[in-house]
């Protein structure tokens, strides 16, 4: 899996958690889910033999640094954009209200409008297709072609190359 990726995974991943219970401080829930994060994989690269004991963290890689380097910044412009995001996905989930769309499918289109009305750096081709694949990773195959419908309906109405960054 490319780095980008996985960084929009971690994204999704906390946007999905910020979304049911929000930080009171944005900061420390970050620094908390990424040693979360860290955690997580020593556990699982020693086994089963260390699930639920304490096992002593090495300090982050080069990989998992340049992971949240890409995600933070998409993270936090999510959560400070979220009422001009949200705006677009009521505006194009006809029949749709925000809180009955399920809460994966809800924080993958997030991040994926936030990528294409705010990174010029990123076409928005790749946003809607890493947005399908990470709805179907992590929700329903359905997930892939709803939010591949709405994404769709956004991105016609940009006023910006789909296929390349400007």
């Amino acid at each position: 899996m490319g780095k980008r990726r996985e960084a929009r995974e971690r994204a999704v991943q906390f946007l999905f958690q910020h979304d049911l219970n929000p930080p009171e401080d944005l900061d420390r829930a970050l620094d908390e889910f990424w040693e979360t994060q860290r955690a997580a994989a020593v556990a699982a690269e020693k086994g089963p033999a260390t699930w639920g004991q304490p096992v002593p963290l090495p300090p982050p890689s080069a990989e998992e640094a340049a992971t949240r380097l890409f995600a933070d910044p998409l993270i936090r412009g999510v959560i400070g954009q979220r009422e001009v995001i949200d705006g677009q996905i009521k505006s194009h989930a006809t029949n749709w209200e925000l809180h009955r769309i399920a809460a994966v499918d809800r924080n993958v289109l997030r991040l994926a409008i936030y990528e294409m009305l705010f990174r010029e750096d990123i076409p928005p081709v790749v946003s809607i297709n890493e947005a399908v694949d990470i709805a179907k990773k992590f929700s329903t195959e359905d997930s892939g072609k709803f939010v591949n419908g709405i994404l769709d309906k956004i991105r016609g109405e940009l006023l910006r190359p789909a296929r390349i960054v400007q």
